[in-house]
């Protein structure tokens, strides 16, 4: 288990207890957490999970695949070094602590 805050962008805190071998996106949807919306599933095929991560975090994750950098470009105002796809965020006790800021809207 990983507890992982989701700040909406209105600045609303969501602090939940997500399983290992989820996804940061699943973690969302199954906890109600406004702002990601998820429409493909987390089939990596739309960016409406897209997420900017805390700075701190930015680092500590594993690195963007090309597809992941590829469907980011359709993503609503996307930062080079802080947007992810929270689809692709695997949960591990190494995520223990994330946090992600939604952004204005998802499209």
């Amino acid at each position: 288990m990983a507890k992982i805050t989701y700040v909406e962008f209105n600045g609303k805190e969501h602090i939940v207890e997500v399983a290992n071998g989820l996804t940061v996106m699943e973690g969302a949807r199954d906890n109600g957490i406004p702002g990601i919306e998820a429409d493909c599933g987390g089939a990596c095929a739309c960016s409406t999970c897209h997420v900017y991560v805390a700075p701190e975090w930015v680092e500590k994750l594993p690195a963007k695949d090309p597809m992941e950098e590829d469907m980011l470009d359709f993503a609503y105002q996307p930062d080079p070094a802080r947007s992810r796809l929270t689809c692709q965020l695997k949960v591990s006790d190494a995520l223990d602590g994330l946090k992600v800021h939604m952004p204005e809207k998802q499209i």
